[in-house]
């Protein structure tokens, strides 16, 4: 039986290659968001700031940037990581709360926070233009 067991088991694991469940890709999806709202959105976000605070005319060319088009889409993403990050983060809370820890559950949550996460989403875009 234990032989059996040993050969079963990967001998290199490929995590691209194996199938995770949509609860893990939220997780992974989670981190990742976390990761890039804090390097470099952080530091983009500061130097908006900074840019908009030094002059009017520096929030003049900031304000200037956020009216094109092609700029509105592309901040769309890190508002996705976020809104991404917040409805994930209320899922881990109900997670350690035990609420939602059965499989069936779990997929129904994973499912609505990456449905929270893109209508959100769309709706902020909706209000950008």
């Amino acid at each position: 039986m234990d032989a059996k067991l040993h050969r079963q088991r990967p001998k290199h694991l490929n995590l691209f290659k194996i199938s995770q469940p949509l609860p893990a890709i939220v997780s992974i999806l989670h981190r990742i968001s976390g990761i890039l709202l804090f390097f470099p959105g952080i530091p983009l976000l500061l130097c908006g700031l900074q840019r908009s605070l030094e002059s009017p005319q520096g929030f003049e060319v900031l304000l200037q940037y956020l009216q094109n088009s092609a700029y509105k889409i592309l901040l769309l993403l890190p508002v996705w990581f976020f809104l991404h990050h917040l409805c994930a983060g209320i899922r881990h809370l109900m997670l350690d709360l035990h609420l939602g820890v059965s499989l069936a559950q779990a997929r129904t949550g994973s499912k609505l926070v990456l449905a929270a996460g893109v209508l959100l989403t769309l709706l902020t875009g909706l209000l950008l233009w």
